[in-house]
């Protein structure tokens, strides 16, 4: 079974939803025969990678509020964070542009590194307040995954994994996504935002259940107590 993930590192819905997520998916039975893949989504692909303003500022001038309810406002998501085990700091967190960390989750995911790059890029953002943006940090964080180091800031120096960045956002617009996190499951259901652990385990097993073959509850030794009919003939079960 796969699972997309579609996310920003700067979404703080998104870290939060990938931590219920995997709350579920560790109460899963079957979630070793489960594939997760994250897929890249901007929200802000036109924002620069240095800013002069901070994450208060960017939300009361972009939903039309006071810098006090700015921060209301992130207090109150970081209260979320917080009844999963995350801690974010608002106060000190670096604005920037997040496509050449993407690009970078997508190099780890050739390496088979793309899980622990993207918990680690969400940490440094939200947690440590790295500065994503920035190439030097950037290998710094590969480096925590196994990576090496020299051959990251080689890679993003250059255009390498664009194609696929702009991929998973293309195929994000073809599936109608406009907000994250988006998970799809099976391409067949989605679950939109950061739900309830819940409602990721009741999705997670409906797609579960719709794929494997049925499973017969009545199964016996003797096909004669069967009351069916099996190759073109119906024989009365025999009472013992």
């Amino acid at each position: 079974m796969k699972v997309e993930i579609w996310s920003d590192f700067m979404c703080p819905f998104c870290y939060i939803g990938k931590r219920r997520f995997e709350a579920a998916l560790e109460q899963f039975p079957n979630k070793e025969e489960v594939e997760v893949i994250y897929r890249s989504f901007e929200l802000d692909p036109y924002s620069k990678r240095d800013v002069d303003y901070d994450v208060h500022d960017m939300l009361a001038k972009k939903y039309g509020m006071t810098r006090a309810q700015a921060i209301a406002n992130n207090e109150h998501v970081g209260k979320q964070a917080q009844t999963v085990g995350l801690t974010y700091h608002f106060d000190t967190m670096i604005l920037t542009n997040t496509f050449d960390a993407h690009r970078l989750a997508h190099y780890a995911g050739e390496l088979g590194k793309m899980k622990e790059m993207t918990e680690v890029l969400f940490r440094a953002y939200f947690t440590d307040s790295k500065h994503i943006g920035d190439h030097e940090t950037l290998a710094d964080l590969a480096a925590e995954v196994g990576l090496n180091r020299h051959t990251v800031l080689e890679m993003l120096a250059g255009d390498d994994y664009s194609k696929e960045v702009r991929a998973d956002e293309q195929e994000a617009s073809k599936l109608g996504i406009t907000g994250v996190p988006f998970f799809v499951i099976n391409r067949k259901y989605a679950v939109s935002g950061a739900q309830p652990t819940e409602l990721f385990t009741e999705a997670l097993t409906k797609a579960w259940n719709e794929e494997r073959p049925l499973t017969v509850l009545n199964v016996t030794t003797n096909s004669t107590e069967d009351a069916a009919c099996v190759d073109g003939t119906c024989i009365a079960p025999q009472k013992k």
